[in-house]
């Protein structure tokens, strides 16, 4: 441990901003060796370490710190691969800045630990020097469990379920599997082939994958129980299901929903068209309307697609913006225009039905809604136009309504969320568990990690005491003593 710790973190050497602009490849690079070893030496290694409780799947966050300062990289992604089976992927999206990092103990006098960017350090080295490592699993114990969805939380499910011994697959309506990893996130953030590593290292386990069927359509849910013979499923189908403004003119050619968008970029390859077969148009001047991660993602690929000027339009300020800080300045460094208490009210066709302006108003600020935020006032009178070529409509998604909607006795919230209970994920029909976004509605990839890890705990529990009087009733009625911690705070 040094005497002196720097106050600030070890930087991330990023693609020049001139260069990354014109390519769809990852603009952060990753830490040497020695700057994982710099950065590392920062951690106090606190008795009582908050960040593991600021951490979703518990990593023990520490442990895996001092090992990377010994040098012993391989025993550092043993530890964090105890708990967390995407490493590599939540090293680069998820939001640490809120959760573990919000909770280092240095980080009340100085920058956190950049716990995130050293558990993509140690994910990385792994897949470099020693190839997919499966660890230990439990011999097959003869249940079967079917995944409905293949994203983060689905992901996570199957994997501790296949360490536990059991006979798993994954069903997955799109042609590829990650879920909202490969068709929502782009490829300057995180690389699809990661993901493919994540997912070869599930396969290694045991766990098996069927793309391109879609339970309620290609079979029910019930029909896993009755035909197919699963003794639980979890669904894990995420927030696909895009949210509109219902403003006038919003049907126009070249008005897409961000969803549409990404997808066809991201999962699609759209521009990489025509050597792939999804093309997308994207004009000289694009507008994304809101101001999420999902926004920044939308803007900043338009902006690699071709665009000459793109914009960023959200009804509030720079300081209630939801999306992650750092995403924000990379979209800043690029050239990414803000025009902030600014919303839209129509939008404006030519004669051949294809967007090309959207009529504005000013906003102000009043006292604070239920969301926290102070709630956004028109200013009448303060109507203007902006030309535009094409519109992302990016102000957030709801759950994913297949399901729920060919399953009886499945209890959903107005919002479509499905109802469970948080500390178990079990829903209201036996034998069926749920987690991530479906049940959250649209929140980050370590949520619903930390939903899938609990569900497989609760389907294990489930599954060995099925024959025990009210099972689901106490499934449903658990509190938090259920869980078991990994890690027990001295």
């Amino acid at each position: 441990m040094p005497q002196k710790i720097s106050p600030k973190k070890v930087p991330m050497p990023k693609q020049p901003v001139e260069q990354r602009i014109k390519n769809f490849n990852e603009v952060a690079l990753g830490y040497t060796e020695e700057q994982a070893i710099a950065e590392a030496q920062r951690c106090l290694q606190c008795k009582v370490p908050f960040c593991i409780r600021g951490c979703p799947v518990e990593i023990n966050i520490p442990a895996f710190i001092k090992k990377i300062v010994e040098r012993k990289f391989d025993e550092a992604i043993k530890i964090i691969k105890k708990t967390n089976s995407l490493p590599a992927i939540c090293g680069r999206v998820c939001p640490q800045e809120q959760q573990c990092e919000a909770a280092c103990v240095l980080g009340k006098r100085f920058e956190p630990v950049a716990i995130g960017r050293l558990e993509r350090f140690v994910a990385d080295w792994e897949a470099e020097n020693l190839g997919i490592q499966v660890p230990e699993k439990q011999p097959p114990n003869g249940y079967k469990v079917a995944i409905v969805g293949s994203g983060p939380a689905g992901l996570t499910c199957a994997g501790e379920l296949a360490k536990m011994g059991y006979d798993v697959t994954i069903y997955e309506a799109l042609h590829k599997p990650g879920g909202v990893l490969v068709y929502g996130i782009p490829e300057f953030r995180l690389p699809k082939k990661i993901v493919e590593r994540e997912v070869e290292y599930l396969k290694k386990l045991g766990v098996k994958i069927v793309c391109d069927f879609i339970i309620g359509k290609t079979a029910t849910l019930d029909e896993l129980f009755t035909e197919f013979g699963y003794d639980a499923v979890f669904i894990g189908t995420g927030a696909g299901l895009p949210k509109f403004l219902k403003l006038p003119g919003e049907n126009l050619l070249g008005i897409y929903s961000a969803n549409e968008f990404l997808t066809r970029i991201n999962l699609m390859k759209a521009y990489k068209f025509p050597e792939y077969d999804t093309p997308i148009k994207v004009g000289d001047v694009v507008a994304v309307i809101g101001a999420g991660n999902t926004a920044m993602d939308a803007a900043r690929s338009a902006l690699r697609a071709g665009a000459k000027k793109v914009m960023i339009v959200y009804r509030r300020s720079r300081q209630e913006m939801p999306a992650r800080e750092e995403e924000i300045e990379n979209a800043e460094e690029e050239g990414i225009e803000f025009k902030l208490l600014t919303n839209p009210v129509k939008f404006i066709g030519d004669e051949n039905g294809w967007v090309k302006e959207m009529e504005c108003i000013k906003m102000k600020l009043g006292e604070p809604d239920e969301s926290g935020r102070r709630r956004p006032i028109p200013i009448p009178g303060s109507e203007f136009r902006i030309k535009v070529d094409t519109v992302v409509i990016a102000i957030g998604q709801s759950p994913n309504p297949t399901v729920p909607k060919t399953t009886k006795g499945l209890e959903t919230t107005k919002w479509g969320t499905i109802v469970v209970n948080e500390h178990t994920c079990a829903t209201s029909k036996e034998g069926v568990f749920a987690g991530g976004d479906i049940i959250r509605g649209e929140a980050t990839v370590i949520l619903a990690m930390g939903d899938g890890r609990k569900a497989a705990y609760a389907i294990d529990y489930y599954v060995k005491n099925k024959n025990k009087p009210g099972i689901w009733e106490e499934l449903r009625k658990a509190t938090k003593s259920f869980v078991p911690k990994t890690y027990e705070f001295k």
